[in-house]
């Protein structure tokens, strides 16, 4: 059933980019597409951190706890950090309160720590708080084996110790492995695709009309119109400390499919910090050069092998089987995958109503790579064509009777 000219296990053998892990992922399905010690552990993500963050105070919205509206104070903890010219910032006026909203844009754009940090306090009563509640999300997820001290991916020597998160040292920072910083954005774009809007954005302003009023520039330059802008890219979010190096989750969708690639810990001998661009533009690249989204099955289409059922005590003997939706999923190089048929009595009995689910089928696929966590291959299911009416009490008491006679 399998045909193609290459599988994605392939692809991973012969095409390496330079930098410590790195993932590519469809955003639909969580079917991974490439995979470079994409389980390591222990990689520091920096600020990728804001991307849950932001998941967070778009969850608290959704649940009617915050509103975009909503004006937040920043505490002399999250003030005092945008005085200091080595930390991503942008700056404050003291004393000023922001919208959600604004506090939002400055995390995802310029990537300001004291953003975050006042978003945590204003969700969490305290940051630490807010990030117990960031790890019970990842607990949702599947994700248990990340270190998590912060909501900005600083290292904890750039913040004053009486802020550190209970129990972790001077050198402690927020590591994951691209597997898992690939779960957050993909539930973070499927759960609140909206974040796009801000994202794809070049530049937004802050606090208009305000005493803080600036222009913040995305760190993302993969944009249309950057100087290492990609087609369909219109996010998501970079991130650099010491430990993580330089570091870069994209998203770009091109003819309705749509990746999602993380790269952590580029190697910056050649581009520096934008060496995260290059070996992303790389990934995308291959990706998109292998990788198609195919239609595999239509509604009403009927599958070789299974194309009806009998049925028992009906005025129809069998009933054709059709699918019940559309399948598109993204192949490599035309390969076609097989089919898994879970199991079905052989003998339903009527009556069977039009549309009615008789089994499910999932997709085989030949690849090794596998999926996210919380994904899993996909399925489609079966169902009658059309209806079978009982057969008239009458006639089936003598069919009864003439078979229990044969038998």
């Amino acid at each position: 059933m399998f045909h193609g000219s290459a599988t994605s296990a392939d692809l991973n053998n012969t095409f390496q980019l330079k930098a410590n892990a790195a993932i590519a992922v469809d955003a639909s399905s969580g079917k991974i597409l490439y995979d470079q010690y994409g389980s390591k552990q222990g990689q520091g993500i920096a600020s990728i951190t804001k991307l849950l963050t932001v998941y967070m105070v778009y969850k608290n919205i959704a649940e009617g706890k915050l509103e975009w509206s909503d004006k937040v104070k920043p505490s002399d903890y999250a003030y005092n950090l945008t005085q200091d010219p080595a930390a991503s910032n942008i700056q404050m006026v003291k004393g000023e309160s922001f919208t959600v909203q604004d506090l939002v844009n400055a995390c995802l754009l310029p990537s300001a720590n004291s953003a975050a940090i006042t978003l945590a306090e204003k969700i969490g009563g305290t940051e630490p708080k807010f990030v117990d509640q960031m790890k019970q999300q990842l607990k949702q997820w599947g994700i248990t084996d990340e270190v998590l001290i912060n909501s900005s991916g600083l290292n904890n020597s750039d913040l004053p110790q009486a802020y550190w998160y209970p129990g972790t040292s001077q050198d402690s920072e927020n590591t994951m492995s691209a597997k898992d910083v690939a779960t957050i954005a993909i539930h973070l774009i499927k759960d609140f695709p909206d974040v796009l809007n801000i994202t794809n954005k070049p530049e937004i302003i802050f606090d208009k009309g305000g005493n803080s009023e600036t222009m913040m520039e995305n760190t993302d330059y993969m944009l249309p119109g950057k100087a290492y802008s990609f087609s369909g890219v219109d996010g998501l979010k970079t991130g650099t400390t010491a430990l993580a190096g330089t570091c870069f989750v994209a998203t770009a969708n091109q003819n309705g499919f749509r990746v999602i690639t993380v790269v952590l810990g580029a190697d910056e001998s050649v581009y520096g910090e934008n060496s995260r661009f290059t070996e992303t533009q790389a990934l995308m690249e291959n990706v998109y050069s292998h990788w198609k989204i195919q239609t595999l099955v239509t509604k009403g289409q009927s599958i070789k092998k299974y194309t009806k059922i009998n049925i028992t005590d009906g005025k129809s003997k069998t009933t054709n089987l059709v699918a019940d939706a559309n399948l598109s999923i993204p192949v490599i190089d035309n390969e076609t995958p097989g089919y898994q048929f879970n199991k079905v009595s052989e003998n339903l009995t009527a009556p069977i109503k039009k549309g009615e689910q008789l089994t499910k089928v999932t997709l085989l696929e030949n690849d090794r790579l596998g999926y996210l966590n919380g994904f899993r291959e996909p399925e489609f299911s079966l169902v009658a064509q059309k209806s079978v009416q009982k057969e008239n009490s009458i006639i089936l008491f003598f069919k009864h009777l003439i078979n229990k006679a044969s038998s």
